[in-house]
Formats: C-alpha cells, structure tokens, sequence
C-alpha cells in the first residue's frame, strides 16, 4: 500500500507590530484596498519579513517551532523605527524601516541559522539584498494605481517606533496567513523587568 504522502506548507518568518503600529498599518493596508484596489496585503498580518516563505512539510511543524525558540533565546530585542513610505516600482508601496544593523545582523543570522539547521536556503529573493519594509500594497496594485497612490503617498509622512521583542512563524491556510506562534527574544533580560539594559537600538 503506499504511504500517504507528506504535506507541505509555506511558512515565513518575521517581526509582527504591536499596538498602535499594528492598527495604523492595518488601516492604511484598508486604505490600499478601498481607494486603490489592492487587497493582497491583508491576506496576511503587518509585518516586517525576517525569512521569506519557504516549503516545510507539517507533521514536522514541531521541529520548526523547536528551532525557532532556540534561536530567539540568543537576541535581545531591536528597536524599530518606521520613517516614511518608500516603494518598489512598478507595484510595491510601503512603510520603511530605518537602517539598523542590529536588525540586519539577527536577519543575517537567522537565514544562516536556517541553512545550518534546517537545511533551507530560499533566504533572499533573486539574492536582492535585505530592505526591510512594512508592505502596504503589492502584487495587485494596477500600475496605474501604483502612480496614483505614489503620488499621495511619496508626499506624506510617517514616523513610528516600537521594540520587536518577539519573532513570530507564520503559515498559509490556502487563503491567507496565520500566526502560528510567536518567540521571545529573550538573551539577556526581559524588556519588562529591565528595559534599559540592553536594547539594541538601530
């Protein structure tokens, strides 16, 4: 009889906001959708891709989330500061992330981490280098609606920050993405107990 074969799903990796970042995000994503019919970026939560989605068969999610926890155990939490709206013509619109090497070191470590130990290696798109970026609209925005909402939004402002203190594992239910769980970046103390002992500022 043959054996059923395993199912795989996408998963991603990535910084999830808190409050008010969350909400606001989440808004202009609605705000995307109603004025410039672009709707794709709500198929997933505001977030700040740290791994690019990546094929893992799902009986084995344990291990993944083993992982994940052994290497959220090692950083401290990264200050993230948002600066504005940039994009990438001809359909990407977002909220930027300021340059910080502490976020590009725990991505650079992550995807390392990746390879070493769970043998995966679709870290970087085409091998583009690490923009961080909170997506508004994407791949459904119309190019002529991407000049459109560009010219509002390349003239607007936006300034925000929070401490990322959690990287969370995210996974495509056929429709659109779920948390499935959220780590703790925990190395050396905790951001309620001590919040200025160690943060990692950009």
């Amino acid at each position: 009889m043959a054996t059923k074969p395993e199912k795989r799903k996408q998963y991603f990796v990535a910084f999830i906001p808190p409050s008010p970042v969350f909400e606001e995000a989440l808004e202009l994503k609605e705000y995307f959708r109603d004025k410039y019919h672009s709707k794709a970026a709500l198929n997933s939560p505001p977030h700040i891709t740290l791994h690019m989605p990546f094929l893992w068969k799902e009986e084995k999610e344990k291990k993944l989330l083993t992982k994940l926890h052994e290497f959220a155990r090692e950083y401290d939490p990264i200050k993230i500061c948002l600066d504005n709206f940039s994009s990438f013509p001809p359909r990407v619109i977002f909220i930027n992330v300021a340059e910080s090497d502490a976020l590009d070191a725990l991505q650079l470590n992550l995807h390392r981490f990746f390879k070493r130990e769970l043998d995966i290696f679709n870290a970087n798109f085409q091998d583009k280098p690490f923009h961080p970026h909170l997506t508004l609209a994407f791949r459904d925005l119309k190019k002529s609606q991407y000049h459109l909402a560009w010219h509002e939004f390349s003239a607007k402002e936006y300034k925000a920050e929070f401490m990322a203190d959690k990287i969370a594992l995210l996974k495509h239910n056929g429709k659109n993405w779920d948390v499935v769980k959220e780590f703790v970046l925990e190395s050396s103390y905790s951001t309620e107990t001590n919040p200025e002992l160690k943060t990692t500022e950009g």
